[in-house]
């Protein structure tokens, strides 16, 4: 039996993946901010899937508390098979507002948790010679819509460089590359989302399925539906500037 710890894994992507994963058997630890949602989330696991749930209550902003959850990744009697990097919010902040604290805080969470996680998992898998890391980043990544593309950037190019580095290990490296789930994140982040076409919706458990069968297949990136498949690719080889003209238009549409 298999134990993967997930950050953010009470509500949206993170949820939907604790779900699929207890679905197949395996035991989870799950780290979150907020102690009655981990223990509604820990109860229902439990109850549904008799599994084993692990709780740790973490604000992954606090870099002590990032420190605890890398010493349980690293615990030798307690192996963690797969980490899910999860954790994250939208950054509706302007990058020339006065207040920069948005944008510190999407850093310390989404660049440098996910930075001192992925590297106490690669190095506990790597001994082991088998594990799998999943980053959740995303198809803002490819585009320039503020500093949640420019983080979610970072992301997969990080996730792509400790692939590298753990090459012919044993441990798989995936970054998930989502367009727009419907779950409560853009509410959370006050984004008007009245201006996106239906067809660009996705459900979260269907992104999870695909991306979980990815990571076990080894790709490195996993873009789930097809018509996002394409749309990447297209705005791959669009000039750069049409895809900052592209990106205005979405930027304008959400606020």
């Amino acid at each position: 039996m298999a134990t993967a710890l997930i950050t953010g894994g009470t509500s949206g992507i993170g949820a939907a993946f604790a779900r699929a994963v207890a679905a197949r058997g395996d035991d989870l630890v799950l780290v979150a901010r907020k102690a009655d949602r981990l223990s509604e989330m820990a109860t229902e696991l439990k109850e549904r899937y008799a599994v084993s749930v692990e709780m740790i209550v973490a604000d992954l902003a606090v870099r002590d508390e990032v420190i605890r959850i890398t010493e349980r990744l690293t615990s030798i009697e307690q192996p963690i098979d797969m980490l899910i990097n999860n954790a994250g919010f939208g950054i509706r902040a302007k990058l020339t507002d006065l207040d920069t604290s948005p944008h510190e805080h999407g850093i310390d969470v989404m660049i440098r948790a996910v930075l001192m996680l992925g590297g106490a998992a690669g190095r506990a898998m790597r001994e082991r010679g088998a594990g799998t890391i999943i980053n959740v980043s995303s198809t803002a990544g490819f585009v320039a819509m503020g500093s949640y593309s420019a983080i979610k950037s970072w992301v997969t190019a990080y996730t792509e460089s400790l692939a590298n580095e753990l090459h012919g290990t044993g441990v798989k490296v995936t970054a998930l590359c989502p367009g727009w789930v419907r779950t409560e994140f853009h509410e959370r982040a006050n984004i008007n989302i009245g201006s996106i076409p239906d067809p660009l919706w996705l459900d979260a458990d269907r992104v999870v399925t695909e991306c979980l069968d990815d990571a076990a297949a080894g790709k490195v990136i996993s873009i789930p539906t097809k018509r996002y498949k394409v749309l990447i690719t297209i705005c791959e080889h669009l000039p750069h500037r049409v895809v900052r003209a592209v990106s205005r238009g979405l930027t304008s549409g959400r606020h």
